[in-house]
């Protein structure tokens, strides 16, 4: 079993409300007809969460959750960085 902890209720309700099912099932578009965002990143999630059994944990940011605020302060890092992957999403 795998735990998941997210300050995104979007990430994690794309999971336990099943949003994922349904932008699949209308092309990968959400319920406004739009197109989903990051749906490269998506479609490589997808495969990594059906391998397990996950269960989704939401904390909120920046409210001085260690962990969270740890993964925050090493995104932005990396995202700054030099050598980071193309984005095969953007536009």
């Amino acid at each position: 079993m795998v735990e998941i902890f997210t300050d995104s209720q979007y990430v994690m309700k794309a999971f336990t409300d099943r949003w994922l099912v349904g932008w699949q099932k209308n092309g990968w578009k959400t319920a406004a007809k739009q197109p989903v965002q990051n749906q490269d990143l998506w479609k490589r999630l997808l495969p990594l969460i059906g391998a397990h059994k996950v269960t989704w944990r939401w904390v909120r940011g920046h409210s001085g959750h260690a962990e969270n605020e740890r993964c925050d302060v090493l995104a932005r890092s990396a995202a700054s960085g030099t050598g980071l992957q193309r984005d095969e999403g953007a536009a």
